[in-house]
């Protein structure tokens, strides 16, 4: 019997050592960034994609092993397990096929078939399948039987045909040519339901609308289970019923004979009745899968540029989070995001204290001595700018920066919030969220529930654990690629610290709090219930600044010192001077330090790391300026160039912030002016791009937008496909339904 292994290894292309060595560090308890960072000599290299996959796969493996056992006791108890069908059952590699071979002793509910049984009428089945040229009605007369309810010929054939259709859907043979039609063949199609066609009009490209399941993406499938699931559509996949049909004619009619007569109104039974809404249920749940797959990635992916966008650094902020009628809610923070001060400006409309707002302003950039002002991107955030810009004037320069305050809300009313502030409101929470982003979006975000940020493509529609695990999956790489600050990060950016979890990410904070800094690496070791193993796992990726050993505040991991000592050694140096002088590292010759557990990889890391010790993987921060003047939608004219930040990216194209409280499409037909198979080829959340404005829908809160060098220049006709005319995203949480015309007709 082939292992886990041996199954893993052919499908990501990768040599069973491999897989074998990564799983075994796993299962003794090794984190995924663990084991790409520290132990490429053992996996051969793998980075942290294939890492997970060899994960993923061995779970659904051994959950399929775990449901071999199940079926193969529920046979056995029966009686009825014989050694063919046990190899079959152990050689089956998907879960449909031990189903399909399970079928036939699976416990059933009452079924037709099950009633024609209990009325004699099995024998019947038997002789009119064998399909001789015997008169059925002559064979049925027999069966005739007022005390088991079978009063005629005919009511003996139905029941006899309820068991061979029973016997059709369960060979596995059938199942699996259908299966495979469905899936090569199949369309799905939707209908409005009567009565639905107004509240519905959100779903409106629906209402009449199929496609070939095979090519219909996963934005496109997941929109139209949404509309199903609120009840404004009908949904069904099937391929054509006669191809269907006749796929099973050619295996189960023998003759033409009468009793083939019977069962082939059998097959038809058993297709319409059994297998197709067996098998479109498969499908659904096949394609669902595949769906959610794809809109988990993109979201992973838009999280993670998210998460890695280039943080200010130590700076004093004041950020405002912008408002009307309540005012602005200002916060002062220092360098370290600590809240120095808080209070409440009116700017803006009604009240529009403009030269009161200013001196609050203008002296509290004096008293803390800010060097950057962070403003929400929400609601009156462009007048607040423009507030600043125009009636504020500091006695040097400070840059006014506009931060994404999505989820910010979410943040102030948490229990991370008010642990963090108990006796502050939830404006100022949200203003220090706001300034926090600024000083280092992935320490802040962390205490966000990654769905609430608004990067996201149906999130609140797919397989909810799946979208879970890989967005953890996602902050878990973030964090430690970028490494943790052992000494000033919160309980939640250390919870994410390999093989700590939150409750020694607690202990570590409460110690912190009693004790004082951590003095290096090792004290770490006095954190309760932190022991030897999670020491291995977590040390690496912990920084400790100003530590007596400059390792501490660097990627080499401690069991790795020696070896870094022994290089300074040899070149009659200090580790310090190592990483202060370029000269003593060139006298270097890693080859002379490779070992059986210490190879090239790991030796080429540690010699990174001393060149750059400590070093942020993310890009240094750039200041970006929407256009002046354009600070709502009417601002907006047709063919109008403007710079603006990518939000969200999605399997059909990006949104782009152009600083009018609305996001634009650029569809993915404009995202470039060759084609592209898929968005993030050219852009990726965050990414600052230039635009050009192709369509401006007020009454709908609609922008379309283009990034190609001549989005007007005329394309080449093609034919007219039926395509959905818009995709959309609610702008309260990232989902994406009905906003925006793709411009399908007038500009591919």
């Amino acid at each position: 019997m082939t292992t886990i292994v041996d199954r893993i290894a052919p499908s990501l292309n990768i040599s069973t050592r491999q897989v074998g060595q990564a799983l075994q560090l796993l299962d003794e308890g090794a984190t995924v960034p663990f084991i790409a960072r520290y132990r490429k000599e053992v996996t051969g290299s793998l980075d942290e994609v294939q890492i997970t996959q060899i994960r993923d796969q061995a779970n659904q493996l051994r959950e399929l092993d775990k449901r071999k056992e199940s079926v193969l006791k529920s046979i056995d108890e029966q009686g009825k397990l014989s050694d063919s069908l046990r190899k079959r059952i152990e050689a089956a590699d998907t879960m449909a096929k031990v189903e399909d071979l399970y079928l036939p002793y699976k416990p059933k509910r009452r079924t037709k078939a099950t009633i024609a049984r209990e009325r004699g009428l099995e024998p019947l089945a038997e002789q009119v399948f064998e399909q001789t040229n015997a008169n059925p009605e002559q064979l049925a007369s027999s069966f005739i039987n007022a005390e088991q309810e079978v009063t005629t010929a005919d009511e003996a054939l139905q029941g006899a045909r309820d068991i061979i259709a029973e016997w059709i859907n369960e060979d596995q043979t059938a199942r699996e040519t259908l299966r495979r039609l469905f899936r090569k063949e199949g369309i799905i199609k939707t209908k409005v339901l009567k009565g639905k066609e107004a509240d519905g009009h959100k779903f409106r490209d629906y209402f009449d609308w199929e496609e070939a399941v095979g090519k219909v993406p996963s934005h496109r499938l997941l929109a139209m289970r949404r509309g199903e699931k609120e009840g404004f559509l009908s949904l069904t996949i099937a391929p054509p019923e006669e191809r269907a049909v006749n796929q099973l004619e050619r295996q189960f009619l023998k003759n033409n004979h009468a009793s083939t007569q019977q069962v082939q109104l059998a097959v038809t039974d058993a297709y319409k009745r059994l297998l197709r809404p067996s098998l479109e249920t498969e499908v659904r749940l096949e394609t669902k899968k595949k769906a959610d797959t794809e809109a988990i990635e993109v979201f992973s992916e838009n999280l993670r540029q998210l998460l890695l966008a280039a943080p200010l650094g130590e700076k004093n902020i004041l950020a405002l989070d912008p408002g009307f009628r309540t005012g602005c809610k200002l916060v002062c923070l220092d360098r370290q995001g600590k809240l120095l001060e808080h209070t409440t400006i009116y700017p803006n409309p009604p009240q529009k204290q403009t030269h009161e707002s200013a001196s609050t302003v203008m002296h509290l950039c004096e008293k803390h001595q800010i060097e950057a002002i962070a403003i929400g991107n929400g609601t009156a955030s462009r007048e607040t700018e423009q507030f600043v810009s125009s009636h504020v004037t500091f006695s040097s320069p400070i840059p006014v920066i506009m931060v994404n305050e999505s989820g910010a809300s979410i943040y102030s009313a948490s229990e991370v919030a008010r642990d963090e502030f108990p006796d502050k409101d939830v404006t100022v929470r949200g203003a220090v969220s706001i300034g926090r982003r600024l000083l280092d979006p992935l320490a802040e975000l962390v205490k966000i529930d990654p769905k609430s940020i608004g990067v996201g493509q149906y999130q609140h529609d797919v397989d909810q654990n799946a979208l879970k695990q890989g967005l953890e999956d996602t902050v878990v790489s973030c964090v430690n690629k970028v490494g943790v600050d052992v000494n000033t990060a919160s309980q939640q950016l250390l919870s994410y610290v390999s093989g700590i979890g939150p409750v020694l990410a607690k202990n570590m904070v409460n110690f912190r709090n009693e004790n004082g800094a951590f003095p290096d690496r090792k004290g770490i070791k006095k954190v309760s219930r932190l022991g030897d193993k999670v020491f291995e796992q977590a040390a690496g990726f912990l920084r400790i600044r100003g530590a007596k050993n400059p390792l501490d505040n660097s990627a080499v991991h401690p069991e790795r010192y020696g070896l870094v000592q022994q290089m300074a050694r040899d070149v009659n140096s200090q580790v310090d001077n190592l990483l202060t002088t370029p000269e003593l590292r060139k006298k270097i010759d890693i080859q002379r330090y490779t070992s059986e557990e210490v190879g090239l990889p790991t030796l080429q890391d540690i010699m990174e790391e001393l060149d750059k010790p400590g070093r942020d993987p993310r890009e240094p921060f750039e200041l970006f300026q929407f256009e002046e003047g354009v600070n709502e939608m009417k601002d907006l004219k047709v063919g109008m160039k403007l710079p603006g930040i990518i939000t969200n990216v999605t399997k059909f194209g990006a949104f782009v912030d152009v600083g009018v409280h609305q996001d634009g499409l650029v569809h993915i037909s404009h995202l470039a002016d060759h084609f592209i198979k898929d968005p993030t080829q050219v852009v990726k959340v965050q990414q600052k791009v230039q635009v050009t404005v192709l369509e401006v829908d007020i009454p709908r809160k609609r922008i379309s937008l283009s990034m190609k060098q001549d989005p007007f220049a005329a394309q080449p006709s093609k034919a007219k496909s039926k395509q959905p005319r818009r995709e959309s995203r609610k702008s309260n949480d990232g989902n994406m339904e009905d906003q925006l015309q793709q411009l399908k007709n007038k500009f591919r």
